[in-house]
């Protein structure tokens, strides 16, 4: 005979607005995952990694009160609450841990499962998310972004994610998985990530219009002359024979990853920095900004396409590789 599966009574329950109010609070999520979970659980993990709805406003292309009509709508559905926000700051509660946590599986495992059709179908799908500095923009029509241009034309089923970001960040991005691909400024030396030499840039020395030096005659300006000035650090990235040599006798004291917070400085009058020259160049023109120092001060850094190979990813990123190179 077959077993009968044993049937356990449930023990007496309160009645009224008790009753109700507990049966709100052991809720959980029942439901199916649907597509506007996905998409809440997005959101929520980018606020979590930006920590707060202020700094994800960017990132999201939302609006600080959409994002948290969002947060709140997710919360519902999952009747947890995951965060809190209000004067005290931002701040995950245990169970916004969790879920964060739980999130993060979740999306991998959408992610590997998309790319293992990919590979079965020869059809590219996903998301494809890709890092790069600041400043790339300045470069003009690069290989770059005709292998943009090509790559989404060619696999319109692409989610193509693009994230602006420090240098560091960027490299960082490859190593945990969040990107896909970046560009960095120089080629780590890691055996699990893999680069590929892409462009060359120039930077030159300057000073804002306000600056002592803005006024003195070129002429005048020597080396004992610029190591008496505060400069802004100089990323490892870049070098040239004479730099190499007078680095040591220069007084930094102020620092910025990003192209636009050096520029800020330099332009305050209070420092002298290297800019890419591309970028400089509008504000030289516009009398903001002038160039200063020999030649031969002058930085050479280059371009790296960067990526951390996987069985998940490595359809996608060998596709884009391909046209990268071909569009040299």
């Amino acid at each position: 005979m077959t077993a009968q599966p044993t049937i356990l009574s449930s023990p007496p329950q309160p009645s009224g607005p008790r009753r109700a109010s507990k049966r709100r609070r052991s809720g959980g999520f029942r439901g199916q995952v649907a597509e506007v979970d996905l998409r809440l659980l997005r959101v929520f993990r980018t606020v979590a990694e930006r920590g707060g709805f202020s700094a994800a406003e960017i990132a999201l292309g939302k609006s600080k009160s959409s994002i948290s009509i969002d947060i709140s709508a997710l919360e519902n559905r999952l009747n947890i609450k995951l965060c809190q926000r209000g004067r005290s700051g931002f701040a995950l509660t245990g169970e916004g841990r969790m879920v964060l946590e739980a999130t993060e599986e979740l999306l991998s495992d959408i992610d590997r499962f998309q790319q293992r059709i990919n590979s079965a179908s020869g059809v590219l799908s996903g998301r494809f998310s890709f890092y790069m500095p600041d400043n790339i923009l300045i470069h003009g029509e690069t290989a770059v972004i005709r292998a943009i241009k090509i790559f989404t034309s060619r696999n319109p089923s692409v989610f193509m994610n693009m994230c602006s970001a420090s240098p560091r960040e960027v490299e960082l991005a490859v190593l945990d998985g969040r990107a896909t691909a970046g560009i960095v400024l120089h080629a780590p030396h890691r055996p699990d990530l893999q680069s590929t030499a892409l462009f060359t840039e120039s930077l030159g020395l300057y000073c804002g219009a306000s600056h002592p030096l803005a006024g003195v005659p070129e002429e005048d300006i020597t080396l004992e002359t610029l190591t008496q000035q505060r400069m802004i650090e100089v990323s490892s990235a870049v070098s040239s024979p004479a730099w190499d040599r007078i680095k040591g006798q220069m007084t930094f004291c102020a620092g910025a990853e990003n192209v636009d917070a050096r520029a800020l400085l330099i332009l305050s009058g209070n420092y002298i920095g290297f800019l890419p020259e591309a970028y400089a160049r509008p504000l030289v023109e516009d009398g903001l900004l002038r160039h200063i120092g020999p030649e031969s001060l002058r930085l050479m850094t280059s371009f790296h396409f960067l990526v951390r190979p996987s069985p998940d990813t490595s359809l996608m990123i060998e596709t884009f590789r391909t046209i990268l190179e071909e569009s040299y």
